[in-house]
């Protein structure tokens, strides 16, 4: 043995601590790591999202992406779907460091108009929606913890899926393991960051168990912007038969004293972008959520055929403390500073796929009926007593309001040779009830009813070019009804605005699909939009935005995405989207002083022109990755005159490292990163149309995150 080997190891001077135990760890990471695996790239997914059956990726006349588990999780803090969802091509999604108002997405503009929530694109979890019938989501209630893989849909054939325009995003959970094991996680970072996860799964008397707890903590980038959240999530499949299988789901989120720091005015992002708007001090700003559902999933074969059921139920509970003025209260028609709701929702569907030959092809046929409803028993408070304000005075409103839809639809898709043909209809009925209880002075019955009902075709073609390119081409029409936040004003202040009409949308879509070589896949899509009867802000003051039907609307925009397996250590993702959305027609909106012309050409606001994003992933050693992640936006405006000042684009950087290792019946992992690298000031999200101009939302500095976790398996 060479002499130097038997010096004992001693540490020179100049080697930074911090370096020696990196050096350890990676030691300890590469004697207990996995065997060598590739950097896995899934150039083929199968999917459900658009066609309702399983079928590859590959050959859909559709835009449509998957995002593995290991692109969900891997690094990630698993709290905000955000994270994944800024590599799909498309969609723009931003964490708004405002968990009050959850996150803000949108896909090829859809969306993007949203104060709350998500609106204008589908959310849906194991097959049960996470978005009202009246097209309001949650992206909260996705349990990211248990995810298998995201699916996300845009384009003409998510006009199958009904009431919106913008895309559908699936999530899907694990199934459970074979084997029993109980996993534990800790994550903690900058500004307060912690997030607890604990698990376990397995199988008992022939049933698959699936159980998770978790919880959330941060004291907020921005000041008041504190927030906490419980989930808990529990899954039991089964198989009745061979031939069948059936799952039970219970999910529940508790988020309660959730701080909302409100947007900033310009000068106050460029000078304090941490700061807070002293409205939001004075009234004490924020939410509290309870939600609780649960669903059941049945699937029979029946030969080559399917038959599908799905029903669910659930509560949510929300109270809302807003910064609407004192002053503005005093008006007797005013619904005060405080939304307290409670809502029960369920719903059911039904589907039949028939799988037959037709003419020297594969005819394959679904039909199917969805039924979804929800009630909110809702009251409205003053946020004041007296001289003292974010508590909860008199009551100043009380009413039951009720949305529902039915949506039977049938899709066939056609299959013979190079060709394959795909059609599909639905029609949808959708109806809000109001029943007012809070009948006092002027404040007049505002009880109304309204109903929407509208058939949305879609058709695609795809040609197989050769085994390595598709070429396609799709057409639909859709369309988007009004909220019932987006009803609750008339212009005027008074009653609910039923006179609203739905958007209606045509979308046309041309894409070329390839193989290049065997590591590599490209997918490009063309598309443009036309929309009547957008709905945007018209009327914002006291504290009460109301809406109104614009003019015509035009989107017209690329989507290129790449993904490749550079080596058997190193892959990238690459996803670029152009959109050019605009106003296509002149229209007016306020009353009064504030009446206003949006002329023709002005671009739709909160959606940036250009978005970017990269990924290089890296196999340092078996079991250990390295990653670095780019982000570019352009800049967003913040209002339909397009003379407020824009959020400029901005351009950041993010690096992630994260390993496995297996110590006997132990699996370790752990992960570190750090998000905008370069430590970036840029606003990161915008609040369109906000009635104090507070229309920009700052995004954090350099900030870390690192994590770990252990599972011990039977």
């Amino acid at each position: 043995m060479h002499a130097s080997r038997l010096r004992p190891l001693q540490r020179p001077a100049h080697l930074h601590p911090l370096a020696l135990a990196l050096g350890s760890a990676l030691g300890f990471m590469a004697q207990h790591a996995q065997a060598a695996d590739p950097v896995p790239v899934e150039l083929n997914p199968v999917v459900i999202t658009g066609s309702r059956v399983e079928e590859k990726s590959f050959d859909m006349p559709a835009s449509v992406d998957v995002l593995t588990r290991q692109q969900i999780t891997e690094g990630q803090a698993r709290v905000n779907a955000t994270e994944a969802l800024a590599a799909v091509p498309g969609i723009v999604a931003n964490n708004r460091q405002n968990y009050a108002q959850d996150l803000q997405i949108s896909s090829r503009g859809f969306g993007a108009r949203s104060a709350f929530g998500v609106r204008g694109v589908k959310l849906i979890t194991d097959g049960i929606p996470a978005t009202m019938p009246d097209g309001q989501g949650q992206a909260a209630t996705f349990n990211l913890d248990m995810a298998e893989r995201m699916e996300v849909l845009r384009g003409p054939y998510s006009a199958v899926y009904g009431n919106h325009a913008g895309g559908v995003i699936q999530l899907f959970t694990r199934k459970p393991g074979e084997r029993t094991s109980v996993e534990g996680s800790f994550a903690a970072g900058s500004y307060g960051t912690r997030k607890t996860d604990l698990n376990a799964e397995g199988r008992l008397d022939g049933l698959g168990y699936l159980i998770d707890v978790s919880r959330f903590d941060t004291d907020g980038y921005r000041e008041h912007s504190a927030a906490s959240r419980e989930q808990v999530y529990s899954k039991i499949t089964t198989r009745p038969t061979d031939d069948s299988k059936l799952s039970f789901i219970i999910s529940g989120l508790r988020q309660h004293n959730t701080q909302d720091p409100l947007g900033l005015s310009w000068s106050a992002a460029k000078t304090n972008p941490k700061g807070v708007d002293s409205a939001a001090l004075d009234y004490n700003t924020r939410k509290s959520i309870d939600h609780l559902q649960g669903g059941v999933n049945f699937e029979q074969r029946l030969g080559a055929d399917t038959l599908q059921l799905t029903a669910y139920t659930g509560q949510r509970s929300v109270i809302q403390y807003q910064s609407i003025p004192k002053s503005a209260q005093t008006n007797p028609l005013h619904s005060g500073g405080i939304i307290d709701f409670d809502r029960s929702f369920y719903g059911i569907g039904a589907r039949y796929i028939a799988v037959r030959e037709l003419g020297g092809g594969k005819l394959t046929t679904t039909t199917g009926i969805d039924f979804d409803s929800s009630t909110d028993q809702r009251q409205g408070y003053e946020n004041f007593i007296g001289a003292t304000l974010g508590v909860k005075g008199k009551l100043r409103r009380q009413e039951s309001d009720s949305v529902q839809s039915i949506d039977p639809y049938i899709q066939t898709e056609w299959s013979k040779g190079d060709w394959s043909f795909t059609g599909g209809l639905r029609y949808s009925h959708v109806s809000f009830d109001v029943k007012d209880q809070y009948v006092s002075g002027t404040n007049k019955d505002d009880s109304g009813s309204r109903s929407f009902s509208h058939a949305t075709p879609v058709l695609g073609v795809v040609y197989h070019l050769n085994p390595a390119v598709n070429l396609y081409a799709s057409a639909a029409k859709g369309f988007e009804t009004p909220t019932l936040n987006e009803m609750f004003y008339s212009g005027s202040g008074g009653n609910f605005n039923l006179g609203l009409a739905p958007a209606r949308s045509e979308h046309l879509e041309v894409g070329a699909k390839a193989f290049v070589g065997d590591n590599s896949r490209i997918n490009l899509a063309l598309f443009q939009i036309r929309t009547q009867d957008e709905l945007v802000v018209d009327v914002a003051t006291g504290g009460r935005t109301s809406y109104k039907n614009a003019g015509d609307t035009l989107r017209q925009g690329l989507e290129l995405a790449f993904d490749t397996a550079w080596t058997r250590s190193l892959s990238s993702r690459f996803a670029l989207s152009h959109l050019r959305a605009v106003y296509d027609g002149a229209f007016t909106s306020g009353t009064g002083a504030s009446l206003k012309t949006i002329e023709d050409g002005k671009y739709i606001p909160g959606v940036p022109r250009t978005t970017f994003f990269s990924d290089l992933t890296w196999q340092v050693l078996p079991g250990v990755r390295a990653g670095v992640e780019g982000i570019y936006r352009s800049r967003m405006f913040v209002e339909d005159t397009n003379s407020a000042n824009a959020a400029p684009g901005y351009a950041i950087a993010n690096l992630r490292l994260s390993a496995e290792q297996r110590v006997g019946q132990w699996k370790l992992s752990e992960f570190a990163r750090v998000d905008n690298l370069f430590d970036r000031n840029y606003i990161g999200s915008v609040v369109v149309g906000d009635t104090n101009s507070r229309y920009y939302e700052p995004a954090p500095g350099r900030n870390g995150l690192v994590g770990v976790s252990a599972r011990y398996i039977w």
